[in-house]
């Protein structure tokens, strides 16, 4: 048993060894993270029922394939409130400098009856304001 237990445990350290010595360098570091403005959003419905759930789509345009969709800062200003921004991030890889468009989702699930105000960042002190009713 004790040659069983010794063999495993080296095959186990010898596994690992060459699954981390595996110099797989095909990914790029990301460099930074920035706001992205959203260009445009779309909500499907407008009216929904408390618990449910809605996905709601948001448009961003990055101006090359160095730099994708990151992540939302969704903030609660207040119970019926949200204010969201998109981040991208920015890697230090050879790209192309073609700009694409991604689209990106939040999913909404009320908890609350009333009317929900969401304003997203479009650039400076502007934002896209759509309101979702539940019911």
């Amino acid at each position: 048993m004790k040659k069983f237990l010794h063999f495993g445990f080296s095959a186990l350290v010898l596994g690992l060894f060459f699954t981390s010595c595996n110099n797989d360098d095909d990914y790029n570091t990301i460099e930074s993270v920035d706001k992205i403005k959203i260009d445009s959003v779309r909500v499907v419905n407008d009216t929904m029922d408390v618990f449910s759930v809605q996905s709601i789509r948001t448009y961003s345009t990055y101006p090359s394939h160095c730099q994708g969709f990151y992540g939302y800062d969704y903030i609660h200003n207040d119970n019926l409130t949200r204010t969201v921004t998109a981040y991208k991030y920015i890697t230090n890889g050879p790209c192309t400098e073609k700009t694409y468009t991604s689209a990106n989702q939040i999913n909404f699930s009320p908890q609350q009856i009333g009317k929900y105000t969401f304003k997203f960042w479009n650039g400076g002190n502007n934002w896209i304001t759509k309101t979702i009713v539940v019911q």
